[in-house]
């Protein structure tokens, strides 16, 4: 792994949040892997195609994220980023907005660099 892994893993979340407020498809699917699982804040488990789908026909539109605290942890070819921030966008049409924390498990391959095998999403009070 060429570089700082911390700094490259906060630098791949990063781009996941750009990729998200641009619902740029193909790099939220050069940044997810193919076997992603994701536990919404609604309790849903997604996969990579559901998160896809969204992005893909408009039914979540993120419009802001405002990341406030993020934490980095990178133990071998494995790491975990701890995203705390407010939210804002559309999901089939109905405006949200919360502040959320969102855990996310990262893997590392030699080929396509960091990529999102795992999350989980919490509204915070």
């Amino acid at each position: 792994m060429p570089g700082d892994p911390e700094d490259l893993l906060g630098r791949a979340e990063r781009r996941l949040q750009a990729a998200q407020l641009a619902s740029d498809v193909a790099e939220l699917s050069a940044l997810l892997d193919e076997r992603l699982l994701f536990t919404g804040p609604d309790g849903g488990l997604y996969t990579k195609q559901d998160d896809l789908d969204v992005h893909r026909t408009g039914r979540q539109v993120v419009s802001a994220v405002d990341e406030q605290d993020l934490r980095v942890v990178v133990a071998g070819r494995t790491g975990v980023t701890c995203f705390y921030g407010r939210v804002e966008g559309t999901l089939d049409g109905e405006p949200f907005g919360a502040h959320m924390r969102y855990t996310r498990t990262w893997t590392y391959d030699d080929d396509r660099g960091w990529q999102l095998i795992a999350g989980h999403a919490s509204v915070v009070p």
